[in-house]
């Protein structure tokens, strides 16, 4: 009986050996040529911009780029000393320490992430300018009459665009560094005690060093984020990479230009990307991940108290309650030109961007990470390539995403023009496909990230039980994985669907013609110094991007 069993055995597996390689293969070919349909983009951009039909750049260098260059530099490390220094001061007080209402800040600091910053940089200024509500009272105390009798700080400038990004920006470093704190070693902080340290030199001694990981994280967070606005830079005419793109693109019409700009951009990203990642990897090597007992956060009574209490008071001010006071006073005030069929046209735009955004992402990133999964390998440089789409300004993809397109849209038409002597115009370019593709390859790294690390969790042998049971991939994925990767495609099909809610450099250069959606509504009329008209909208993207602030501090320890 044994020797029967054994050749039966044996044709079995050599049978059965030949269809693997095509598994295999088939689910390699297909990750990667999904991947290869959100890096085209970027590899358009790179195209165009080193093959232009006309080369601007002697003209760029010689001119705007310099400025350009200067501008964003100094814009970039304003906001990431600015918020990473507010992010990391409310990380440590919010874990070592203990005080009145702390479990009401370790939510409510989070409220200003609810914020885009051009939202914040309309509020603002409407509420500092001249006529504003600030320099009235100012001119009403001090008996003057002209701005030139007394000095007021210029909100429309580089340092107010400094202030507004960092307010909205600070809670990617307060929630990297405040992971980072509860995952490092408490001995670090009993040793720096015993040896006499005060707490701030335990902080800049011992703490950062050792939280050099998740510091980078956040400031190349709140860097991409800068990097990504043009709705602030433009209304504060701070001419940056970003505008100038936009400026040479749209109101030049120098397609080479803006590709040459983008590929800065791109460039530029791209090094703050390998620059966390080398100071992330440093970081892990050198780090102490020994876990002693916890200790217990330091009581604060008194004048500390009172202190911290207020400075965390003082940032959810500035950084929310303001700005959204004065959106709830327009719509109060205005309400009955807010509450319009406009703004229910516009908001079931954006809501319908984004559900169909978040639908192919969410199908996008489960069959790319199951597909990697069955090919037994998540070593695909042309998904990793794709993942770096977050890191790209919406402008820059905008322009990756047009130059194909356009293409297609030209070369179809041409074949129709000759067989058929008719023209089918843009099939692709100037519809609602080509932001849904931007937004894709944009937002794809949040999906396909979370997808991929809740996958890895879920051990091979409930692959090779459901396998026992007759299942085959398919069925497994529907019946076995799904179930289990609910949880992450949640989160992150919430935190992409506000993002596509917010985003507006990409939707104002994609959008079909008379095709608004809030965010780019909220742009048309605040550059019109009309806010009071397009206040609801405002809200409405504030209220939305509530939701995520909420959810993310469900996952963070009081």
């Amino acid at each position: 009986m044994t020797a029967k069993a054994s050749p039966h055995f044996s044709a079995e597996s050599h049978i059965a050996a030949p269809a693997r390689a095509p598994q295999w293969f088939r689910s390699r070919l297909a990750a990667s040529l999904l991947a290869l349909l959100l890096c085209l983009p970027l590899f358009a951009v790179i195209w165009v911009a080193l093959s232009p039909t006309e080369n601007p750049w002697p003209h760029l260098l010689d001119t705007v780029l310099p400025k350009y260059l200067k501008n964003t530099f100094t814009l970039g490390l304003g906001v990431c000393l600015l918020a990473g220094t507010i992010g990391l001061s409310c990380a440590w007080l919010l874990t070592y320490y203990d005080f009145p209402g702390r479990r009401f800040f370790s939510w409510a600091l989070l409220l200003p992430f609810a914020m885009p910053a051009y939202i914040m940089a309309y509020a603002y200024t409407d509420f500092l300018e001249f006529s504003g509500p600030v320099q009235s009272l100012v001119r009403e105390l001090g008996g003057w009459q002209s701005p030139r009798e007394y000095w007021f700080p210029e909100i429309r400038s580089l340092g107010g665009a400094i202030a507004m990004f960092s307010l909205v920006l600070y809670p990617y470093v307060l929630l990297t560094t405040r992971a980072g704190l509860q995952g490092l070693s408490d001995n670090l902080v009993l040793a720096g005690r015993s040896l006499g340290a005060k707490p701030w030199q335990v902080l800049t001694r011992i703490l950062l060093p050792a939280l050099r990981p998740s510091l980078a994280v956040g400031l190349t967070l709140v860097l991409m984020e800068t990097l990504n606005d043009y709705g602030t830079v433009s209304y504060f005419a701070v001419p940056t990479l970003t505008y100038g793109l936009y400026d040479a693109w749209l109101s030049m019409g120098n397609v080479g230009g803006a590709a040459q700009i983008a590929l800065v951009l791109v460039s530029i990203s791209l090094l703050v990307v390998l620059i966390e990642w080398l100071s992330r990897n440093r970081g892990l090597r050198n780090a102490v991940n020994i876990k002693g007992s916890r200790i217990s956060a330091s009581r604060l009574d008194g004048g500390r108290s009172f202190f911290v209490i207020a400075y965390f008071s003082l940032i959810i001010i500035l950084g929310f309650l303001i700005p959204t006071g004065i959106l709830v006073n327009y719509v109060w005030h205005y309400f009955d030109l807010n509450w319009s069929d406009q703004f229910f046209r516009y908001a079931g735009h954006s809501i319908t961007l984004a559900v169909l955004t978040v639908t192919v992402l969410a199908l996008m990133a489960t069959m790319m990470a199951y597909m990697q999964r069955l090919a037994g390998s998540d070593r695909n440089i042309l998904i990793r390539l794709a993942m770096l789409g977050y890191g790209v300004p919406g402008t820059v993809m905008a322009i990756g995403v047009l130059v194909p397109l356009g293409a297609f849209d030209n070369f179809v038409d041409a074949r129709f023009r000759d067989w058929f002597d008719v023209s089918t115009g843009l099939l692709l370019s100037g519809t609602i496909v080509a932001l849904v593709y931007a937004y894709a390859c944009r937002f794809f790294t949040v999906s396909y990230g979370s997808v991929e690390s809740s996958l890895l969790q879920i051990t091979p042998s409930m692959d090779q039980a459901a396998r026992t049971l007759g299942y085959g991939p398919t069925e497994t994925l529907l019946r076995v994985h799904l179930p289990l990767l609910s949880p992450a495609l949640l989160s992150s099909s919430l935190i992409v669907f506000v993002d596509v809610i917010k985003e507006l450099p990409a939707t104002l250069m994609l959008r079909p013609f008379d095709y608004e959606t809030l965010a780019t509504h909220v742009y048309q009329y605040a550059s019109d110094e009309q806010i009071h008209a397009c206040a609801l909208s405002a809200l409405f993207i504030v209220i939305v991007g509530m939701i995520p602030a909420i959810w993310l501090n469900r996952f963070s320890k009081t």
